[in-house]
């Protein structure tokens, strides 16, 4: 015979793995609320303020010891964030249909393809010296490969973009910028998916 057990009494599902020793990780309280609101946002909940993949995205969390596995939580908000963007994807194909979704999709990719195809080492502003930016050579090579999956559909995945992370070095491109571009990118391949 097969019984079914009281919520009330289930115990709490297993959270993200610690980190150990020195290593820092996200501050579980942090991750869990976040946690929270997206869960209480996407099940559309009575007051919870609506969230978008893009919030998602760009979620920050401090840094502590003994805190959640980073790699474990950035895994889970990906899974996160592409609920959000399927629905969003969902609710405006039926809102405004397949054909115009696809037009925006395409003109949005046609926009990034345009500002990635600039000259090698001219694609973003530089930082004011002796400020430190992103390599220049090392966003030049993603970006390459960015728009050869834009212009030719070379393979790329979503989780190869939101990996992606460069060292520094003075003069370099402006974060911002290139984060900017990164994040577009994502919501292309995520609105086509």
């Amino acid at each position: 015979m097969t019984t079914t057990a009281d919520p009330k009494s289930a115990p709490a599902a297993p959270g993200f793995p610690l980190t150990k020793g020195r290593t820092k990780g996200y501050q579980k309280k942090a991750v869990d609320a976040f946690l929270a609101r997206a869960r209480a946002s996407f099940e559309g909940a009575e007051g919870a303020t609506a969230m978008t993949a893009a919030d998602v995205r760009t979620a920050a969390f401090p840094l502590v010891k003994h805190g959640y596995v980073i790699a474990s939580v950035d895994a889970a908000l990906g899974r996160v964030e592409d609920a959000f963007a399927a629905r969003a994807r969902g609710t405006a194909i039926s809102g405004a249909g397949r054909s115009l979704w696809v037009a925006q999709s395409r003109a949005h990719a046609q926009e990034i393809l345009d500002r990635i195809s600039r000259p090698r080492s001219e694609r973003f502003r530089r930082v004011a010296w002796p400020r430190y930016g992103y390599r220049v050579d090392e966003v030049d090579i993603v970006v390459d490969k960015l728009a050869a999956y834009l212009a030719e559909g070379r393979p790329v995945t979503v989780d190869q973009v939101r990996s992606v992370a460069f060292r520094m070095q003075r003069r370099g491109y402006r974060e911002a910028q290139v984060d900017a571009v990164l994040d577009a990118i994502v919501d292309v391949m995520l609105a086509v998916d």
